[in-house]
């Protein structure tokens, strides 16, 4: 290990939590654990990341925004999502783990965080400013309501098990990106 830098060693431990989440919750998943596993010491851990749920934050960056955002840049979003997705699919029973954490530092909030950054990074506030003809509606809250919205959709897909494909699901995230909600319900309202 004295060989490898920071980042073998955040993949290491990145794997060691993985496998570990695939066999009990990640709540209960300690550091010993996870530094046992990975064939390193406590303050090896430590020296990388605060406690497990930053290391959680960590895999959310390197599976699924980092290369989202380099597809992005490329001009490819619909991709970019589609390739997240694929991402998790390779580790469903970890993401399927995560899926269950609750409360301020779980997968859903990081996601959603991690989302709403990434969309707040890829747009010119300026532009957005000039979009939008309400004060109250800023390009964050934006950014924040787009990214409650698709980290709805991604958890609730994998709380049901990753059933439908993920070309599937990132043309249905569009459709609904694509059409209000009263163009869509106006058809079919009950009149009274």
């Amino acid at each position: 290990m004295t060989n490898q830098g920071k980042g073998a060693i955040d993949i290491v431990l990145a794997e060691s939590f993985k496998e570990l989440a695939v066999q009990k919750p990640i709540e209960k998943i300690t550091i010993k654990e996870i530094t046992d596993k990975a064939g390193v010491i406590r303050p090896t851990f430590y020296n990388h990341f605060q406690d497990k749920y930053e290391l959680l934050e960590w895999i959310v960056q390197d599976e699924l925004i980092r290369p989202l955002r380099e597809l992005i840049l490329d001009g490819m979003f619909k991709e970019g999502v589609i390739r997240a997705l694929k991402n998790m699919q390779k580790e469903k029973g970890f993401y399927t783990s995560a899926a269950k954490l609750e409360g301020q530092n779980s997968f859903p909030e990081i996601l959603k965080s991690e989302i709403s950054k990434l969309l707040m990074d890829q747009v010119c506030v300026e532009s957005v400013n000039a979009e939008i003809p309400y004060n109250w509606l800023t390009p964050k809250r934006v950014a924040d309501s787009y990214a409650e919205f698709m980290d709805f959709i991604i958890v609730d897909w994998v709380k049901d098990g990753m059933a439908i494909p993920a070309e599937e699901l990132v043309d249905t995230v569009l459709f609904l990106l694509s059409h209000s909600t009263i163009d869509l319900f106006a058809k079919v309202w009950k009149k009274k």
